[in-house]
């Protein structure tokens, strides 16, 4: 079943966009008629955001990617414009992967549902986050920024616990599993505003499933966005958050999963758009016997700026976590990959790797790669590796020996590169669609 949901803006809203301010708070959920309870988060996270300094050069996350050139107040709050219709845009991002059922959000507001399997008749719980908060409040309330992300985890994170506009909450009931992946499309369509969208995945015991964020847009914008993902024991999820957000936006993502005993994660992050991108990333193995994998990849090009945190949190002993990021970089581009495995005391038997490797195209490219370990347990098993190193001549040469010509040969040389994560993908409809995404990419 397909919807096209057409959504009004209020006549209040308008008073929201004065600049950013708690006035702008209180309006803002006036207009969307949410419960005291909501309102009140949000002006807890308004007054932790106001309390929080801004990041400097001299805080270790952030001494290699410098805000130079951001400045809040020239941007509007969120956007007050008609969410508009689904683009062909959209409508390539949702043929191109078969999903369960899929949601899309522009501007702050959903404009189309999509369901395809009985996904109520499993319980499973799959919609729009202001949605969510009126329907399903217990479930929500629980769980949204009070245990996995909260809103003085950093600076961008209190703001957008203050200013979510868009956000995706998925509940999987106990040993329920979805066989096919769920989609969620952000197009964030206006231009000079700031989009905070969120991601709230509940599985509970024994249950399965695979979602995927697809962020695409963005002219001259701001996102701040978190992802929450909650397993319980034994539960499975698969999760990708793809952006290629305009080379204009400025995009910040704090995203963290709490993992219970016996559970098993895999997060595919993939970077390929933005301005400047601070993404933090970690993944938290509470329970005995958790299994978590981190694959990245990314292609910053012309002067974009791609920076990524991870840390590998081992609480519980017999643990496995395994990180693999690989990057490309053309023209002026730089990344940044910094991440730390820390084994608490009691976590004996853990066994956590992590690897960044990075494939320079351009000697004004520039990686940095700082891979640590933090570790208090004396029986476990960790490593950590980083290689930056350029596209060989013989490789080259070797394939251009064979009728290719010298782009094209690069090209091949990098989608290589990036099939090491992919062969890690689980998911068969996620993998054709990282691999259009890369053709895309490298083609351009």
């Amino acid at each position: 079943m397909s919807v096209l949901v057409k959504a009004s803006q209020p006549e209040t809203i308008e008073k929201a966009l004065a600049g950013f301010s708690e006035a702008t708070v209180r309006a803002l959920s006036a207009a969307r008629q949410e419960p005291e309870w909501v309102l009140n988060l949000r002006l807890q996270a308004w007054q932790t955001f106001e309390s929080l300094p801004w990041p400097k050069p001299s805080d270790e996350a952030w001494r290699r990617t410098r805000l130079t050139g951001f400045i809040l107040d020239k941007y509007q709050p969120f956007a007050a414009a008609a969410p508009g219709e689904v683009t062909d845009l959209i409508q390539h991002e949702l043929d191109e992967m078969e999903s369960a059922a899929s949601l899309v959000f522009q501007n702050g507001d959903v404009i189309h549902r999509e369901t395809r399997a009985d996904l109520t008749g499993q319980g499973v719980i799959f919609t729009d986050l202001r949605r969510a908060v009126v329907e399903h409040r217990d479930l929500v309330q629980r769980y949204f920024m009070t245990e996995v992300v909260k809103p003085e985890q950093n600076k961008f994170t209190a703001l957008h616990a203050a200013l979510w506009d868009s956000g995706a909450f998925v509940y999987v009931p106990k040993n329920v599993k979805v066989d096919l992946p769920l989609q969620v499309i952000l197009h964030q369509a206006a231009t000079g505003v700031g989009s905070y969208h969120h991601t709230l995945l509940v599985a509970d015991e024994g249950a399965e499933v695979t979602l995927v964020d697809d962020l695409v847009g963005g002219q001259n914008g701001l996102q701040s966005s978190v992802v929450e993902l909650v397993l319980k024991d034994n539960s499975v999820v698969r999760y990708m958050n793809l952006q290629d957000f305009d080379h204009t936006t400025w995009n910040f993502l704090t995203g963290r999963a709490a993992m219970q005993r016996n559970a098993d994660l895999r997060w595919i992050q993939v970077s390929w758009g933005s301005r400047l991108t601070k993404a933090f990333l970690d993944v938290d193995l509470m329970g005995e016997g958790g299994h978590a994998e981190l694959l990245g990849i990314y292609f910053p090009t012309g002067r974009q700026h791609i920076d990524h945190q991870t840390l590998q949190i081992h609480r519980a002993p017999h643990c496995f976590s395994d990180l693999l990021f690989n990057g490309a970089l053309k023209d002026r581009s730089r990344s940044v990959y910094m991440g730390v495995i820390k084994v608490f005391k009691g976590a004996q038997k853990t066994d956590a790797y992590q690897r960044n490797g990075n494939l320079i195209l351009d000697g004004t490219a520039r990686a940095d790669s700082i891979p640590g370990l933090e570790i208090e347990a004396d029986d476990v098993r960790c490593t950590h590796a980083a290689t930056a190193a350029q596209v060989e001549d013989e490789y080259v040469f070797y394939l251009m020996a064979r009728g290719l010509t010298r782009p094209q040969a690069e090209r091949m040389i990098v989608q290589g590169f990036f099939q090491a994560v992919l062969d890690r993908v689980p998911v068969e409809s996620v993998v054709r669609k990282l691999e259009h995404v890369i053709e895309r990419k490298i083609g351009g």
